[in-house]
């Protein structure tokens, strides 16, 4: 990537941290980042600044007009901090801005240039990190340093090959552009639930839109599946999305065609959030034709990548892409898969997380369902709307409405009168004896339990015999033993 202009490195030095800092903000004119005239560095025997050139406090504010950003403690050290040579990596001198939460800007600027030099869950890279830190491995991988214990020749000349011209100042920059940020391990918005991927943890991630996503990661769910889903599977995406959205969940998906769409849309229909997890860099929209989707996910929700800026989908990352989706949430839902399928790939990784992992059950007849059912015979649970979604991944309170058929007047009658309800004939009707005789019960008690039915409307008496009430419209498909004209045409169905 070509270095940025002078005011392009003025704008990257925000982007160096997850949140605005507050002491430096964009260049403005004679500020910011050297440029060309002159503006570098501080001048010659200055070295680290001392008193009144240290951060900027009461009384003092930005550097003035002339002085750039100050080096050694403060913005990007003019000299070394431009657009990186190729194999050069960070800078052993560079100090830069103060450490925020943590990390500070060396790391930072060590592991967004590692996100582009290799590529998202290697668990070598993954082991490196852990034990030599992103800025010694940065430097190990580009040559600067001894090697990593087990690195091949060819690894590390592939390394080499993607080190030339590779300036991660300008990708933040970039970023701090379209309004996005470079958040890492340790941070305050890092989810620490991404840490229980191990050495397969990412390197850091590239966010675009408004929201915290630490915070919103706590309480969202994934709706995966097929892209090329059925009318039905997009329904019920969609209606999955805006339901949990609705009940203050946020809706993490892939933003691909089908399912995953389908479910963004419903959250955002709703006015919920949404988080889509891309296979490419923030700034490139695919697949392109959900490219208003994925602006709109940009404003109203969040986007995330590994990838850098200007990076594009491949295919192993998009099923790289899947673990984040499945580590990001509480719980993942599987809309229509086949055999063969991302979508599996996420859910089987949500399970060995211990995530909660879900199935929506489809035509058995159709192989866009064949994945979701292998997976239900399995440790996913059947789940059919955002009510038992909710049940499962939720706290005290998130209960599903019970199921049940709908309830009609004979439901309400005791259990003998019932009874005695069901032993009346559907042709001709019954005298008392036989009506007892069929409900196990005296003569005496029947008759009583037979005037309550006549009361309700159930039964009807022609001198010794009783009757069930005839049916309105004959041929209805009725059950036998309910009142007439109350919504429950019963009567004439033979035994």
């Amino acid at each position: 990537m070509s270095s940025p202009s002078a005011g392009g490195r003025g704008a990257a030095v925000p982007a160096l941290f997850s949140e605005p800092w507050q002491g430096v903000g964009a260049s403005d004119e004679g500020r910011g980042v050297p440029g060309e005239g002159g503006q570098g560095a501080p001048d010659a025997g200055h070295g680290p600044p001392g008193e009144g050139h240290g951060p900027p406090g009461e009384g003092q504010g930005a550097p003035g007009a002339g002085h750039g950003v100050p080096g050694a403690r403060h913005g990007v050290p003019g000299e070394e901090y431009g657009a990186l040579e190729a194999g050069q990596g960070v800078p052993d001198g560079a100090q830069g801005l103060p450490e925020r939460h943590g990390v500070t800007d060396e790391e930072r600027l060590a592991r967004a240039a590692l996100t582009r030099l290799v590529e998202p869950g290697d668990q070598a890279v993954g082991r490196w990190l852990r034990r030599m830190g992103p800025v010694a491995l940065w430097r190990a991988l580009t040559g600067k340093g001894k090697p990593p214990p087990g690195a091949t020749g060819d690894r590390l000349a592939g390394c080499a090959l993607r080190a030339a011209g590779l300036d991660p100042v300008a990708d933040l920059a970039l970023i701090a552009r379209r309004g996005g940020r470079f958040i890492c391990p340790g941070d305050l918005d890092w989810p620490g639930q991404l840490d229980d991927l191990g050495d397969a943890r990412p390197v850091g991630l590239w966010v675009r839109g408004p929201a915290g996503l630490r915070m919103w990661a706590l309480r969202s769910v994934a709706v995966v599946g097929a892209r090329a889903c059925s009318d039905y599977g997009a329904h019920v995406a969609a209606a999955l999305g805006t339901g949990l959205a609705e009940r203050g969940w946020v809706v993490v998906s892939g933003a691909a065609h089908g399912v995953d769409g389908a479910a963004h849309r419903g959250a955002l229909a709703a006015g919920g959030a949404t988080i889509a997890v891309l296979a490419s860099g923030v700034d490139i929209p695919y697949p392109r034709g959900h490219a208003e989707l994925i602006e709109r996910i940009a404003e109203q929700g969040l986007l995330l990548a590994e990838l850098p800026p200007g990076a594009h989908p491949t295919r192993p990352r998009f099923v790289l892409r899947n673990r984040v989706i499945a580590a990001l949430t509480r719980g993942t839902v599987v809309v229509e898969a086949q055999f063969r399928s991302g979508s599996l790939v996420t859910a089987r990784r949500a399970q060995q997380l211990g995530r909660s992992t879900m199935g929506v059950p489809g035509p058995v007849t159709s192989g866009l369902s064949a994945g979701v059912h292998e997976l239900l015979r399995g440790e996913a649970v059947l789940v059919t709307d955002a009510a038992e979604v909710a049940e499962l991944i939720g706290g005290i309170g998130d209960l599903a409405p019970e199921r049940r058929g709908p309830l009609v007047e004979r439901d309400l009658l005791d259990p003998v009168t019932a009874r005695v309800l069901e032993a009346l004939s559907a042709r001709g009707g019954n005298d008392l004896r036989e009506v007892a005789r069929e409900s196990g019960i005296g003569c005496d008690e029947a008759l009583g339990r037979l005037h309550e039915l006549l009361a309700l409307g159930f039964v009807e008496r022609h001198g010794d015999r009783w009757e069930l009430v005839r049916p309105v419209s004959p041929g209805d498909g009725a059950r036998r033993g309910d009142p007439p004209n109350r919504g429950n045409w019963v009567k004439g169905l033979r035994r």
